[in-house]
């Protein structure tokens, strides 16, 4: 496409594709904020006399920001849109990142994070629905991935960096934050809107202007617009998400955000060296683990961005849950049995590997796919923040007692505790997730309506249909 100067426009698949890179890079912050505390905790605990109680606040205090940031970022995009919240995510992350980096004491440590949280929120809340608005349904799937891809990324370049600054100061690991930060704040500021919120506050003819520009024709655009505006929907109160139409989306989404923690991934992520140091694999070994894990949940998303738009969510989660309890039941065992040298030792690292992929290319990569997709346009920004605030909150919780419940429990029980977590997770994908993959938004808040969304209800339909 050619604008009236003559010079070469970015269009269609090619400016989704920029608009999803650009967004993503809020996922990028998210995961190296949150990763890097696992290697920079090694030296606060030293530098600030941290106890283990100390240790799970200052981890805790990213956490507690996202849950707040993730709930007050729903009303504020649907009030100034999409593009322009995170343009004030990527504002707080420069902020916060500035606070931390130049912390004297661990009280500003505390609220240089608690702000990070605030961005980070924001961010999860925001970003997923940004890029699932602006997406065509067959390439929703990999283009909302991207953003988990991005977080993933982040949290692998915070593994890396902090065992390559491992003898020097926590404070330049923190401080290396401020440039994706740069690059999301300036990126945003000449991406469009979201067409679904230009047309859900009547500027329709504006959301035409998008659609044409980031499909790959006109009458494509015109038809999407069209379905849209046929919805007829209007911005709705927060008491919308607990009507009975909503409700299945609101189960599903929610309930795979809550089981996204609570299968034990960032309990993984945040305390893999300080649980493989006190198991005897000492600070280097540790490091380098989490570096390992890294490009383990790397490779998963990569692979779960392609398998969503070819199995399907749904499908995708049921085949890989199964691999995450076996390889934690391993896991839970190598610790019970105190295998920390010579094979033990690889049993060790290869079960962590294996949980990683399965767990992180299952619900770490629906989480904010789910989310974004299943709720009708007249709530989707509070919808998002409830899928939000229920993963930072279990996050919260995962986080302030992981260490403490592998003092009580030991390593091996905590291992095989969350075992049983993942195969609940599959019973309950199983019950309420519906198939979103190759659905246009539109058609998914039909099924909502009519009451054949999630699998146990259509279940139900279709055995009241034999029975008549």
């Amino acid at each position: 496409m050619q604008n009236r100067n003559g010079s070469r426009k970015l269009s269609g698949h090619a400016l989704t594709n920029f608009i999803a890179t650009i967004s993503a890079t809020g996922g990028l912050l998210f995961g190296y904020d949150t990763g890097i505390i696992s290697s920079a905790l090694l030296q606060l605990r030293n530098q600030f006399h941290l106890d283990t109680l100390g240790a799970e606040v200052v981890t805790s205090a990213i956490i507690l920001g996202a849950l707040l940031g993730c709930l007050g970022a729903g009303g504020i995009s649907d009030r100034i849109g999409r593009r322009r919240t995170v343009m004030i995510a990527a504002a707080l992350f420069l902020v916060g990142t500035v606070v931390v980096a130049s912390a004297q004491s661990v009280a500003v440590l505390i609220i240089a994070r608690l702000i990070l949280g605030l961005a980070i929120g924001a961010a999860s809340q925001i970003v997923p629905i940004y890029i699932a608005e602006i997406s065509p349904p067959e390439r929703r799937g990999r283009l909302v991935v991207g953003f988990q891809l991005a977080v993933v990324s982040g949290i692998t370049v915070s593994f890396i960096t902090g065992y390559l600054l491992r003898d020097f100061s926590w404070r330049l690991m923190f401080g290396i934050g401020m440039l994706p930060a740069l690059i999301l704040f300036f990126g945003m500021a000449f991406l469009p809107n979201s067409p679904r919120w230009l047309a859900l506050n009547g500027q329709t003819e504006e959301a035409r202007v998008v659609l044409r520009r980031v499909r790959v024709s006109d009458e494509a655009a015109d038809r999407e617009l069209a379905e849209i505006v046929e919805n007829h929907d209007v911005q709705a109160p927060w008491s919308e998400l607990a009507k009975p139409w909503v409700r299945p989306a609101l189960t599903a989404s929610v309930g795979i955000a809550l089981l996204c923690q609570f299968t034990g991934i960032n309990a993984v992520m945040y305390y893999a060296p300080t649980i493989f140091a006190d198991a005897g694999f000492g600070q280097d070994s540790a490091l380098l683990t989490s570096v390992a894990v890294g490009f383990g949940m790397v490779f998963a998303t990569v692979f779960g961005g392609w398998a969503v738009d070819i199995w399907g969510r749904r499908t995708l989660l049921l085949r890989l849950l199964p691999g995450a309890v076996v390889a934690l039941a391993v896991l839970g065992t190598a610790f019970a049995m105190h295998l920390t040298g010579g094979v033990g030792a690889w049993i060790t690292v290869a079960a962590v590997m294996a949980y990683t992929i399965f767990n992180t290319g299952s619900l770490s990569v629906a989480i904010w796919l789910v989310g974004a997709e299943v709720y009708p346009l007249s709530c989707r920004g509070k919808g998002m923040s409830l899928v939000a605030g229920s993963h930072w909150g279990a996050d919260l919780i995962i986080s302030l007692t992981t260490l403490s419940l592998v003092q009580m429990l030991g390593a091996g029980w905590t291992f095989w505790l969350f075992a049983a977590v993942n195969a609940f997770a599959f019973w309950f994908v199983l019950r309420y997730v519906p198939e979103t993959k190759g659905q246009s938004l539109e058609e998914l808040e039909r099924r909502l309506r009519n009451g054949t969304f999630a699998p146990v209800d259509r279940a139900a339909a279709r055995a009241e249909a034999r029975a008549q």
